[in-house]
This record gives structure tokens, C-alpha cells and sequence, in this order.
């Protein structure tokens, strides 16, 4: 049991600037080139898009603070359809209803003023932190507070104003987290604000981690801090063209670690949460369904016609030879990811051999090899878990590595392909595996000659993130992260096979 003492902000540091953050470029470079083109060809669908992405926040950042819960179907309901009253029941969430939709519709109200503000190029002040809390606390009447005889009671709560009593919770083993005293509120957050708009050149992501937790470290009010910090990183993001990011109730404790851990003076981990989440986003929103989307605005002659003219349009703006460069990357990616699983895969021969007879095959893939249409079932069902669309139209890549005793067999598969419905030049690698355990196996024959039965296999995803390159990005320079990335995929296929041995 430790309890955390408050001390004054620090400004970003060389060491908080080390976060690789090397891939990110080239993917901000491509989405607001991809942007740009879906502003032209379907405004409204991006509109919608976007409008969805607000909704699923303003939901999530709510039950993040467990100030009430809603369970999924609900919860997909209202992000496609909008915060209706008539959309919840009493037996979907933990508080009354009206009341829920009430906060919602708070929530989403400060992200409009978010992205007012970004539109409006508004620098950041006290006062829009101001509006942002009074915003997201406009249904909220009270709160708890430790009085100076330390009595814990129920206190209006100051709506825009900065607190006027400490706010250090205790956790669950005890421990006190000390935030900043209310005396010295205002100058902590004048000197974050002024930290602030000196980084206008340092990474979007970088820039929104540090602001999101030097501003939880000071927690200026009374309470709410956590749904301003969140709305902050929108703010963040959205002057640097990108996209809101969600953090989802799956990720609280993730999240909550990565606040902690820079609590310590690590922000690693929170930089590379939001860079993992803002990737994700960039990618969900290449595959929206532009021309179903037209559909639901045209009748269906005219929504033909203004898809076919806008395919045709797009096509002569793109340069084409240019963003598919990123083929150019995914092959060298394939060359490092060869050796690499090549080598991993020779030494798990020796632990094997005293039990075993291993034997390790390498398979490329792609249209260079005439096999690119390998894998594309696996690649496609991976990917709508998240909502990406995979563009098989495009060129597709991928290493195989087989490693088989008798009778278990891993296959290790890295699969490079495009994302999103039009070429982006925005590519990415993902990994997954199969155990197979197989009868009446030929041991002279090459392991692609289909010469034994499998009598059952797993399917498993090795890669919790995809690893996302473009058409700008240096493979030089994505050496070392892929290598990394890489290196913990096959470490999950390992351990599983491990396991099954």
C-alpha cells in the first residue's frame, strides 16, 4: 500500500519524446490525403461516421467513470440511431433512463463544442475548460467532498468552476492518490496551458497523452476531470485532422494502468494506447460502405449514377503508382518477417528434439509467388471483428511458417494487405495461427502437398493490434517496432503450442 503525493506538472520530457511513434506519421500524412477524397466523393458519409464515432464516446466515457452502465445491444443501438428515449429500458442500464439520455446528450454536447472550437481555431483557455465541465456535468446536482474537519459529505457540485475541496480518493487497498491542492489549481492549470500551446510541433498523439494526464494529475474540479481529460484528447486530435479516439470499457484497466504508470513518470504506455486506438480509428473509418451509404439519401438511379461518377473521379485524382509504394513496403516487411519467423521456428527445433522429429517449413506469399489469393477467408474474419474492410482488389502478401512434430502442427501466418474500401496506400500486417492435429502424414512429402488428414485445428489471432504502414513509411525506419510487434505475435503462437505439446 502506497499512497501517491501530489506534485507540481512537469513539462514534456526527452524521455517521454523516446514513445516510438515512428509509424504514426505516414498514417496521419495518408488519412488526411484519404480525407480529403471522401470529402469530395461522400461528404455525408463521413459526416455520419463521424457523428457515430461522437455518439459511441459520449457513451463510453460515462461508463469508463461508472457513472452508470449499458449493456452492448443497447449501446449499438443509440450509436447508429442517436440518444431517443425510446431506444432504452429500465432494464438496460443502472440508472433511470431519461435520466441516462439526459448525461448522453451532456456528453455529446461538449464534443460539439470540441470540434466548434477546432473549426473555429479557438486556442485552448480556462475558458473552454470551463464550458467543457459545465457541459458534461449540466445534469449533475452533487458530489462527494472531504470538508477541512475531514468529513466525508455530499456537496453541490461547482458546475465550471474550479474545486474548492480537496478531491484525493482512496483506493481499494487504501492508499490515498493526492491530487493537486485546491489553492494551487489555478496556477498548475496556467502553467499547463502554457506548457500546452508551446508543443504545437510535437506528435498529435504525444501532445494529447501529455495534456489528458497532467491535467488528471491537477484534477481542477471537483469531479468530471476524467470526461474533460477525455474530451481534451478530441480536442487534441481533431486540430491535427485526425480522429476522435474511443476507449472503451474493455480497455478501463488498461487505461487506468497506463494513467498510473505515468503517474511514475512513464508515459509510454498511455502514448501507446492512444497511438493503437487512433490507427484503429483511421482504419474503421477507410472501410465505411461509401456507396450503401449513398443509398439511403438518393433513389436508386441517380445514387448509381453519382457512385459511378464519383469511382471515375476519384480515380483520375488519386495517384495511383504513389500509393501503392506501400506494396513496396509490405514486401520488404515480408523479407525481415521470413528470417525472422525462419529463425525462431529453428530454435524451437532443439527444445523439441529430445521428444520430437520437428521439421520447419517458410512459405512466401503474394502475387509475385502467384498465391496472393491465400489466407483471404482468415485475413477477412479478422478483420470485422473491427470493423475494417480488407481490399483484396489490391495486391496481398504474407509469410507462412510451419513447424510439425507428430502428430501437432503450428502454422504461422503474416498477412500484409490493404485497408479500406478505396486504395488508400494504408496497409497492414496482421498475425494469426493454426494448431492441427493431423493423421497418416507422409514424412517425405513438402508440407503443402495436402498428403495428410487433419483431424481437428484452432484458429487464433497472434497480433492484438495490427502493425499499420503506408505508402510514406520507410521500411528502414519501421525496422526495429515491426521486429517488436513481430516478435510478441510469435510468442503467442509459441506459448499455444506449447501448451497443446
Amino acid at each position: 500500500m502506497h499512497d501517491y503525493k501530489w506534485a507540481p506538472i512537469q513539462p514534456l520530457n526527452d524521455e517521454d519524446r523516446k514513445v516510438q511513434l515512428v509509424t504514426m506519421q505516414p498514417l496521419y500524412e495518408a488519412w488526411r490525403e484519404a480525407k480529403a477524397r471522401l470529402a469530395v466523393s461522400s461528404e455525408g458519409s463521413l459526416k455520419r461516421f463521424t457523428e457515430r464515432v461522437v455518439r459511441r464516446l459520449s457513451v463510453e466515457t460515462g461508463i469508463l467513470e461508472r457513472i452508470y452502465d449499458l449493456d452492448r445491444g443497447t449501446t449499438e443501438a443509440l450509436v447508429a440511431k442517436g440518444f431517443l428515449d425510446d431506444l432504452v429500458s429500465r432494464s438496460d442500464t443502472d440508472i433511470e433512463p431519461s435520466r441516462l439520455i439526459d448525461i448522453l446528450r451532456d456528453q455529446e454536447a461538449a464534443i460539439q463544442l470540441v470540434m466548434d472550437c477546432v473549426a473555429h481555431r479557438r486556442e485552448l483557455t480556462k475558458g473552454i475548460l470551463h464550458e467543457l465541465h459545465e457541459l458534461l456535468t449540466r445534469h449533475q446536482g452533487t458530489t462527494a467532498a472531504i470538508d477541512q474537519f475531514g468529513q466525508r459529505r455530499e456537496i453541490p457540485l461547482r458546475k465550471g468552476r474550479f474545486k474548492k475541496y480537496p478531491n484525493n480518493p482512496r483506493r481499494p487497498d487504501g492508499s490515498v492518490h493526492e491530487y493537486c491542492p485546491p489553492v494551487q489549481v489555478e496556477s498548475e492549470v496556467e502553467r499547463l496551458l502554457s506548457w500546452f500551446s508551446e508543443y504545437s510541433e510535437e506528435d498529435p498523439i504525444l501532445r494529447a497523452a501529455w495534456l489528458h494526464h497532467r491535467f488528471t494529475q491537477i484534477h481542477p474540479y471537483q469531479d468530471g476531470n476524467g470526461r474533460v481529460a477525455r474530451a481534451l484528447v478530441t480536442f487534441v486530435l481533431l486540430r491535427a485532422e485526425l480522429l476522435p479516439l474511443v476507449i472503451d470499457r474493455d480497455l478501463r484497466v488498461d487505461y487506468l494502468d497506463a494513467l498510473q504508470e505515468a503517474d511514475q513518470g512513464n508515459l509510454s504506455s498511455l502514448v501507446s494506447m492512444f497511438s493503437r486506438l487512433e490507427s484503429a480509428a483511421v482504419l474503421e473509418a477507410l472501410s465505411i460502405d461509401i456507396d450503401s451509404e449513398v443509398t439511403r439519401d438518393r433513389m436508386l438511379t441517380s445514387a448509381v449514377i453519382a457512385s459511378l461518377s464519383a469511382k471515375l473521379g476519384r480515380r483520375r485524382q488519386v495517384q495511383e503508382t504513389e500509393l501503392r509504394r506501400a506494396n513496396e513496403v509490405a514486401q520488404s516487411l515480408r523479407g525481415q518477417a521470413h528470417e525472422l519467423v525462419l529463425q525462431t521456428l529453428e530454435n524451437l527445433k532443439e527444445p523439441l528434439s529430445n521428444l520430437f522429429e520437428p521439421k520447419v517449413y517458410l512459405k512466401d506469399g503474394g502475387p509475385d509467388h502467384g498465391n496472393a489469393h491465400w489466407y483471404k477467408y482468415d485475413v477477412i474474419e479478422s478483420a470485422k471483428a473491427a470493423k475494417k474492410f480488407v481490399n483484396f482488389a489490391e495486391d496481398h502478401y504474407f509469410v507462412k511458417g510451419t513447424i510439425q512434430t507428430d502428430p501437432e502442427r503450428l502454422v504461422f501466418v503474416v498477412s500484409f494487405h490493404h485497408v479500406g474500401r478505396e486504395l488508400s496506400g494504408i496497409m497492414e500486417a496482421t498475425a494469426f495461427a493454426r494448431l492441427e492435429s493431423f493423421e497418416d502424414s507422409d514424412e517425405d512429402s513438402d508440407e503443402d502437398s495436402g498428403k495428410r488428414t487433419v483431424v481437428s485445428q484452432d484458429f487464433f489471432v497472434c497480433s492484438r493490434e495490427p502493425f499499420v504502414f503506408t505508402h510514406q513509411t520507410s521500411a528502414s525506419g519501421v525496422k526495429e517496432p515491426f521486429g517488436r510487434w513481430l516478435d510478441v505475435a510469435l510468442a503467442v503462437a509459441i506459448k499455444e503450442y506449447g501448451d497443446r505439446l
